[in-house]
């Protein structure tokens, strides 16, 4: 199984001088294609800036970050977007949806802006994965939360990416729109083959994934394989005591 994602002792600080705030220290870690890797830890822990490195939104102060067989480093902000839109998927809290837009209008968009033609088999089979035949020609307006967040996985899918990075993908949603929404991103992964790092705060969230890694004051503290939320609220209860 190859990696998808890796971070070689990955650094990340902000500010200069006495003000300098390290958010990520030392970061090493890889993240196996076909996988479903969940990423907690206490608010400030620095997960957001581990997913922005991991993604490539983001340049490490030090350390190496590999996409693929593509090491980042040293990659100028063009060629990153380029990276970006071809290789990774994005799905976001607050669905990032463009109102003006029909589903379709924004499920392809990202090919828009590539300047690349839909493939129509692999276009059909995403809107069916995610539940949205039919609702194609709607505006975002007229659909619910949970199919906003479904429009958002399908623009994410549309252009095949190597990794699908969600950032807390389901915190604007309710308990049951929320489960569906981590029942169709565990599909995306043993059903599409897909690779899923998904930034959470919420345990039966990351029960969905097949690992999780957690983080505090900056550093992976622990991962645990099989977790359930259970186990993960626990865990999470110590994160604190955890340097």
């Amino acid at each position: 199984m190859t990696d998808v994602v890796s971070m070689d002792a990955v650094s990340k600080v902000y500010g200069k001088g006495q003000s300098a705030v390290a958010a990520l220290r030392e970061v090493s870690v890889a993240i196996p294609r076909g996988t479903f890797t969940a990423v907690m830890g206490p608010s400030g822990s620095g997960k957001s800036t581990f997913l922005h490195c991991a993604a490539g939104l983001d340049v490490p102060s030090s350390g190496s970050v590999r996409l693929g067989g593509t090491e980042l480093a040293g990659m100028n902000e063009t060629k990153l977007t380029e990276l970006r839109r071809q290789r990774v998927g994005f799905v976001f809290q607050m669905f990032n949806l463009v109102s003006s837009l029909t589903v379709l209008e924004n499920i392809t968009l990202p090919l828009r802006l590539a300047g690349v033609r839909p493939d129509q088999a692999w276009l059909s089979e995403v809107v069916n994965r995610v539940g949205l035949e039919g609702r194609t020609t709607h505006h975002p307006a007229q659909l619910s939360g949970g199919q906003q967040q479904r429009v958002a996985i399908a623009r994410a899918l549309v252009t095949r990416p190597e990794v699908v990075f969600g950032d807390e993908p389901t915190g604007a949603l309710d308990t049951m729109t929320a489960r569906e929404v981590l029942g169709l991103l565990r599909d995306v992964v043993s059903v599409m083959g897909q690779t899923v790092v998904m930034v959470t705060h919420d345990p039966v969230a990351a029960s969905y994934a097949d690992t999780v890694l957690f983080l505090a004051d900056g550093r992976i503290v622990d991962t645990m394989a099989a977790p359930t939320a259970d186990k993960v609220a626990v865990r999470m209860t110590h994160l604190g005591a955890w340097v």
